[in-house]
Formats: C-alpha cells, sequence, structure tokens
C-alpha cells in the first residue's frame, strides 16, 4: 500500500490555507487545490508522513478514504462496511469518530459515530491505542478520513510551560512565513510570553523538522514503513543547522514568561539559539540589523483593557521608531484601532483565529525614523 496514491488532506485553520500550500509545494508534495480549511493532495504513505513531520502550519494531515451519500442510518451503515477500514485501524485499536454533519437528514452525530463504529467492526475508544476518522456530512455527502497525525499538530513536544494566553506553535510559524522571515535577518519578539514565536523562529532557522521529536498516529497503521520513516528522520536531520545563523531575541516584563521560555526553547533544543531577557518594552535593544520585529501584543477584550493598550500600542511604535529604523515589524492584531495607535502603516496579510478571537497579521513595509525633537 505504500506505493499507493492516497487523496490526502492537509487541514488548517481557517485562513492558513495559502501558507500550508507554499509549504507542500517546499517539500515535494504538490497541492492540488486550496478549499476552506484546507489543502488538497495526492501522495503515497511516505508523502504523509513527509507532510506531518515538515509543515508548520497545518493543524493535521488526514487521509480521504471514501466519500458517498447516505440519508438514513441504514444506508450509512450498509455503505461505510465497504470502506477500507482494515489498511488504517492498528490490532487491537478501538475507533473514534469525530462527526459534523450541516444541512443533513443525518443530525444525530453519536448515532452516526455508533453506527459508523458497527460498521468498521471497532472497539469503544475508552482506552489504550485509538485511531480516529474524522466524518463530514453536508447535504447527506459523507466523506470519511483516516486522522494521520494523532495529536494536533501544533504539539510539537516543547512547551509544557506556558505563560497568560498562550500562541499556538502554528499561529507562530504562520506569522513568520506569512511575514517572509526566512531565517536570514535578525529577529525579535519584545513581548514574546512563553517564547512560541523565537522558539519556532529558531527551528525555522535551523531548519529543524518541527514533528522531528513527537509520535504520529501513521505509526500504528498495518501500512506503516519503518525504514522509510528511519530515512526520513535521517534526512531532515542531514537539513539540520547546528546553530541559528541570525540572532533570535525574545523579551518580556513578566518574570514568570521568561522562565517558562527559557524552560520551552531547553525542551526544543534551542536554548542556545535564542537570547530571552525579562526586559520592559521600552528598554529594549536590538541586535545589529536591519531585521524584523514579529510579536502577538495583547488584544484587549476586557471590559476597562482598552486605554491602557492604546498606551502599549503607542509606546511600541515609538520604541521600534527610534530602536530599530529601517527594520521591518509585524503584529497578530485584533483591533484596527490600536494598530492605528503605533503611528505606522500596516497592510494585511492573513485573517484568521486565535482562541477564537478574530485576529490579523499585519506587516509594515518599513519602520521611519522617529523624527527628533519626539
Amino acid at each position: 500500500m505504500a506505493a499507493a496514491s492516497l487523496n490526502a488532506w492537509a487541514v488548517t485553520a481557517p485562513g492558513l490555507e495559502p501558507l500550508a500550500a507554499r509549504e507542500l509545494q517546499a517539500i515535494g508534495l504538490a497541492p492540488e487545490g486550496i478549499e476552506a480549511g484546507g489543502v488538497r493532495f495526492s501522495t503515497d504513505l511516505a508523502g504523509v508522513m513527509r507532510a506531518n513531520l515538515h509543515l508548520r502550519t497545518a493543524t493535521r494531515v488526514v487521509v480521504r478514504l471514501a466519500s458517498f451519500r447516505a440519508s438514513a442510518f441504514y444506508e450509512l451503515e450498509r455503505k461505510a462496511r465497504r470502506v477500507a477500514w482494515e489498511g488504517f485501524l492498528p490490532p487491537g485499536a478501538a475507533l473514534r469518530f469525530r462527526v459534523t454533519s450541516r444541512k443533513s437528514r443525518l443530525y444525530h452525530e453519536d448515532g452516526i459515530a455508533e453506527r459508523l463504529v458497527e460498521a468498521a467492526g471497532g472497539g469503544v475508544a475508552d482506552a489504550g491505542l485509538v485511531q480516529e476518522f474524522v466524518v463530514r456530512i453536508f447535504r447527506d455527502e459523507v466523506t470519511i478520513s483516516a486522522d494521520s497525525s494523532g495529536a494536533l499538530l501544533h504539539q510539537r513536544g516543547y512547551r509544557l510551560a506556558t505563560a497568560k494566553a498562550p500562541l499556538r506553535e502554528t499561529l507562530a510559524a504562520a506569522m513568520l512565513l506569512g511575514a517572509g522571515w526566512d531565517g536570514t535577518v535578525p529577529l525579535v519578539d519584545p513581548m514574546c510570553g512563553s517564547g512560541t514565536i523565537p522558539i519556532e523562529a529558531a527551528l525555522l532557522a535551523r531548519r529543524i523538522a518541527p514533528g522531528r521529536h513527537r509520535r504520529f498516529a501513521f505509526e500504528n497503521w498495518p501500512s506503516f514503513d519503518r525504514a522509510a520513516w528511519a530515512a526520513l528522520l535521517a534526512e531532515a536531520d542531514q537539513q539540520t543547522l547546528p546553530h541559528a545563523p541570525v540572532a533570535i531575541e525574545g523579551s518580556d516584563r513578566d518574570a514568570g514568561a521568561i522562565e517558562a521560555a527559557t524552560a520551552n526553547a531547553e525542551r526544543a533544543g534551542v536554548s542556545a539559539d535564542i537570547g530571552f531577557r525579562r526586559v520592559a518594552l521600552s528598554a529594549i535593544e536590538p541586535p545589529p540589523g536591519p531585521g524584523w520585529i514579529i510579536t502577538n501584543p495583547p488584544y484587549g477584550h476586557r471590559v476597562g483593557e482598552a486605554k491602557p493598550l492604546r498606551d502599549l500600542f503607542a509606546r511600541f511604535g515609538q520604541v521600534v521608531r527610534t530602536r530599530c529604523p529601517g527594520w521591518r515589524a509585524a503584529l497578530l492584531s485584533a483591533n484596527r484601532m490600536l494598530e492605528g495607535q503605533t503611528g505606522l502603516p500596516w497592510e494585511e496579510v492573513f485573517q484568521t483565529t486565535n482562541g477564537g478571537i478574530r485576529v490579523r497579521l499585519v506587516v509594515t513595509p518599513g519602520i521611519p525614523a522617529k523624527p527628533s525633537g519626539q
């Protein structure tokens, strides 16, 4: 089966699909179509493994097993029995079905999952080895996919310590790639929290595969090729640089955040590549540039937060104009008014969500010097 063509899907957060498509192209997997929530591509099992290992912005990678129409439970169960479950179901594994149904006569999602468990001949997912299948029903069209990732791909394995409102690793990587930072110029995050942006930057700069130190669901499939996987890991290791070629720095005024960031970087194996400092925004000292300021500031959705955040964004603009003229900047922003407080010109790169909040990545083409006397 390893050489068979599989219909695969790189699932992404909304707005990140074009970035994932470019990533697929870069690792030799041609995207066939971008749709809301992901990117389609055809490959073999080795390609599915490669996508899981290297994609920085995808949420998970699934393999489409079947698509058919069903408007009644008996029809669903009858057609589901024809699905080739055995190629993706580890011996002794329980099945878990993640079902969504819209505008369909089959709308009871728990009942749908129960019928599919019976059709596939699996057990109840209560303990031990579990294989998840993703089922989407829209206007009575049923699509069944096998999850090849297991834990979501943002779970790289290094972030055990978090500060307030942690940023997902996949979104941090999307900020870097969306801004166009490629690891060839310095990077500073002056509000780094638990360090996710600098850590993802170090992984990117050193060309470390984001999935190098975690397990995947496909490793339990009957078709899993251990030798092919070992070859992919060896190839990834050969591409890794011994250290980041540029300065990467993160700072925060909160001591707990810096402590968490330092611990996370240590687990990620990039602590030597990042300089973390506990320092206020107004006291940052960027390395020789020009480079990039990329950060995820507070959003201010609670009552009473608007004024202090206006001051924070205004101070951000003043500091980068004073200390980083000629650099470029990128923000993950949820408030255009606050963006305006910086006094910098912003251009939108993408829109997505973070923790249920609509946000957009904005970049400035260049930070002008602060006029003298201001």
